[in-house]
């Protein structure tokens, strides 16, 4: 029984994980890969293995970082059944169409551009259509429902608690008349958060794969976390400012929403409140919400007390559901304080550009980060302390107060994950640590064994094991040196806007004349270079 890595391997997205048992080859997740320019190239790669081969996939949840490769694996050839639960069915129907439409944005831009330069147009790693169509592979569960793959494969699904249908995946295989048990977290959730239960807590687990995302640190408390988040709106409304909150559409958004309904009665600013103006800015979102709102059968028990006495928890007097473009832009024209919600969580796609664009440069207004920013997203960029970003192509100065509230986030943290692994009574042999940064996880793996004795793996891309952890080999599918050329390129640019920025604001860095024509000549150096490496292509 082997498991190659194919994506989540010492980075947090494209999550893809092949399980090799009993003559089957199944994948767990085809996720999309977010953040840095050299991983999101992967998504464009050929897969790194023979779709015919594969027979089955198992979905942990919605989230496009687990399912966004799904409609091209379905554009390829893959025609088989890809299982998860009913409400993660539900959401992908409206997810991958959306990601789908992305695609095809995106590549009517760059098309653009290869068209004035005579060159050959490109395609969209998939439409709206095939996320669409995709669908129809979907076969929906119910938590703790048994699926028998043959007499020697059979899993189930139960909560992981981090957004509306996500999972733990529970796999029983026989192999030599013995029964194993892999276990695969997906993305395991946060404790006490809105809408949704705690994650379930297993028995047993002869292997685990884990997720790390925040395995190197602790969360803030949700009841502080939630009174600061209601003192961040209303001070951030008494000086006139917008708090634009990036968010992921589908799950923060919903919960977002209901932290401020929720404390508006709690906190007695009710009054305050609820002449506050909130902004959903995302189609997604408000169409994710819908959902939430159709599988009730999913929340926690406070919730449902919510809805016994016949509030809505996601939707209140002063909230609005943006859909159209105009509406949309009317808001950064509208001069009244209000929250605006909108998506992609880490600002590098969709409508929130536009609101950061319009406030970021304002100190009257706060920009609230709510959940994890992956490294080389301006996300990432704003919230690590940049001055001055570029959005659309214009360099924006960043005054705008910058909070970051970790308690909303949808993951464990350190402390939730180790807790969970305490609560198996069979404790696993071997775990494989995912979805995460390489250091978070080198700190993870410490912590798990200080604390169980349990030898951790840390896989790389494409290394395949056993799961007693015996590292089989390393394949080079994808093109690494490529790649490396492209991380060392997005590195130089960082560096090159790091000078420009220093240049320009050269009274306040104290750079007297001879420093800038010592900068001048370094510069003609680095040029030659860059031309000489344009002149070896331009000459084969």
């Amino acid at each position: 029984m082997n498991i190659t890595f194919y994506g989540a391997a010492r980075t947090v997205t494209g999550s893809c994980h092949m399980v090799e048992a009993c003559g089957k080859k199944f994948l767990v997740d085809c996720g999309m890969f977010q953040g840095k320019l050299v991983e999101q190239m992967l998504n464009y790669e050929d897969f790194p293995f023979d779709i015919k081969e594969i027979d089955f996939v198992i979905l942990t949840h919605a989230h496009i970082d687990h399912s966004g490769r799904l409609p091209k694996l379905y554009k390829q050839g893959y025609n088989g059944v890809i299982y998860t639960t009913n409400a993660t069915v539900d959401l992908c129907t409206i997810m991958l169409a959306d990601s789908g439409h992305i695609q095809e944005k995106e590549i009517e831009w760059v098309n653009k551009k290869r068209r004035r330069a005579g060159k050959k147009e490109s395609e969209p790693m998939y439409t709206a259509q095939d996320g669409s169509d995709s669908i129809k592979l979907f076969k929906g569960l119910e938590y703790n429902q048994t699926v028998v793959i043959d007499e020697n494969i059979s899993f189930k699904l139960i909560d992981a608690g981090h957004m509306l249908g996500s999972s733990i995946v529970l796999l029983d295989i026989k192999e030599d008349d013995t029964v194993k048990r892999l276990v695969f977290t997906g993305d395991l959730g946060n404790i006490n958060m809105p809408l949704l239960n705690d994650p379930d807590t297993i028995d047993k687990a002869d292997y685990l794969v884990i997720e790390s995302t925040y395995g190197n640190r602790l969360h803030g408390e949700i009841k502080d976390q939630s009174a600061e988040f209601v003192d961040i709106i209303l001070k951030t409304i008494e000086r006139g400012g917008n708090l634009i909150i990036p968010s992921f559409a589908v799950g923060r958004t919903q919960e977002i929403l209901y932290e401020i309904n929720k404390y508006a009665d709690l906190l007695g600013v009710e009054d305050k409140l609820r002449k506050i103006p909130v902004y959903v800015d995302s189609p997604l979102a408000v169409n994710a919400t819908k959902i939430f709102e159709q599988n009730p059968e999913y929340y926690d028990e406070e919730t449902l007390k919510y809805l016994l006495e016949g509030e809505n928890p996601l939707n209140f007097e002063n909230l609005h559901f943006i859909v159209s473009p105009e509406e949309s832009k009317a808001l950064n024209e509208d001069n009244i304080p209000k929250i605006i919600i909108s998506a992609s969580g880490m600002c590098e796609v969709g409508r929130i550009k536009h609101h950061l664009k319009h406030n970021l440069y304002r100190p009257e207004s706060t920009v609230l980060f709510v959940g994890f920013q992956a490294e080389g997203t301006l996300g990432k960029r704003i919230m690590s302390g940049e001055k001055l970003v570029k959005i659309f192509g214009e360099e924006i100065a960043v005054k705008a107060e910058i909070r970051y509230l970790d308690s909303f986030s949808g993951h464990a943290d350190k402390n939730g994950l180790l807790n969970w692994i305490d609560k198996i009574k069979e404790k696993p042999k071997n775990i494989f640590i995912v979805h995460g940064e390489y250091l978070n996880q080198q700190v993870f793996k410490n912590e798990i064994f200080n604390r169980f004795g349990i030898n951790s793996i840390i896989p790389s891309l494409e290394e395949t094991y056993t799961l007693d952890g015996k590292l089989i080999e390393t394949k080079a599918t994808y093109n690494s040196a490529r790649f490396d050329i492209l991380e060392e390129l997005s590195f130089l640019k960082q560096d090159i806007d790091d000078v420009t920025n220093i240049v320009k604001t050269e009274i306040k860095h104290n750079i007297v004349e001879e420093d800038l024509q010592g900068i001048k000549e370094k510069l003609a150096e680095i040029g030659q270079a860059i031309a000489n490496i344009k002149g070896t292509k331009t000459n084969q």
